[in-house]
């Protein structure tokens, strides 16, 4: 008979290093598995294809797992230039081989004009859904739906390095956007077509790969060795503008009520804390002055 589980209260952001081949809720379970974690959350879905700094939300964690999938991301795209394929990447079958010889100077000519407010059509191989059926799962059968544009924001692009025809460009950009699109839309420009052949996100947020851990990394720890690889909560959030309560301001905050604040107060959400560090959650400030909870971490 299979002893069942016993699942742990953990809390706090673990950064992996998503494997190529994983989906992300593939990885998510993986994780929530090896910590036996009661609740578990990513933040900001990769393709399998892609690899790199996925946040796992933990417990309280995840009421701020939102905060994480809104925030700027940053990658590194391998780009081929001189075929395209069905899918904007390399799962996809070859649709036209160019000839070419792409320099690093033509590269770096067209990425201003790809910097800034852009439009992209979401890609029919993604998995935003419609009907509540990914576009994927359509491209499958064979059916193209008309997709709506949507406007995303390229912060910077930099050339890395480009040798026969494949260049590693890095990207920091907005939620949503495509990077497999902006692949195709850089190929356009040059005239020879692209496709992505891989991806790596380097970072979230102000989390960077150089602190993330793999999947492999974690099977062999002991259960403490993980634990201490949770950052706090808090980091989840680390935007948002701070305030500290006094010792019964805090205790009413923590109980879901309103309480007042002397002194300037931030618009917007804020990171609200006890007197002594302690974090007690998201507050907003209302019209009357005060700072309601939004969301009260109970740790």
């Amino acid at each position: 008979m299979q002893t069942k589980r016993i699942k742990r209260a953990v809390h706090g952001v673990l950064l992996l290093d998503k494997p190529h081949g994983f989906s992300s809720n593939q990885a998510l379970q993986k994780v929530k598995w090896l910590y036996q974690a009661q609740k578990a959350g990513h933040t900001g879905t990769l393709d399998p294809l892609a690899t790199g700094v996925l946040p796992i939300c933990f417990g309280e964690a995840t009421k701020f797992a939102q905060h994480l999938t809104d925030e700027n991301k940053t990658y590194i795209a391998t780009v081929k230039f001189g075929e395209t394929t069905t899918t904007g990447d390399r799962e996809g079958e070859i649709l036209q081989v160019v000839a070419c010889n792409v320099q690093p100077h033509e590269i770096e000519a067209v990425l201003p004009s790809l910097t800034g407010a852009i439009t992209q059509i979401p890609p029919m191989y993604s998995a935003l859904k419609v009907d509540g059926k990914p576009l994927y799962a359509y491209a499958r059968e064979g059916v193209e739906l008309e997709r709506t544009p949507r406007q995303v924001t390229i912060y910077a692009m930099k050339l890395l390095d480009c040798r026969d025809n494949i260049a590693n460009i890095e990207v920091t950009c907005s939620k949503g956007t495509y990077i497999r699109t902006l692949a195709e839309d850089i190929g356009k420009l040059l005239a020879v077509g692209a496709h992505l052949t891989d991806l790596r996100r380097t970072a979230t947020a102000t989390y960077q790969i150089a602190h993330t851990v793999t999947i492999a990394a974690l099977e062999a720890m002991t259960m403490e060795a993980r634990d201490a690889l949770l950052l706090p909560v808090d980091t989840a959030i680390n935007a948002l503008p701070k305030v500290e309560l006094h010792a019964d301001a805090a205790y009413y905050f923590k109980q879901g009520n309103p309480v007042w604040l002397a002194g300037h107060i931030p618009d917007g959400e804020i990171r609200v804390y006890s007197e002594a560090g302690l974090f007690l959650g998201v507050g907003v400030q209302l019209a009357n002055g005060r700072i309601a909870p939004k969301r009260v971490v109970n740790l």
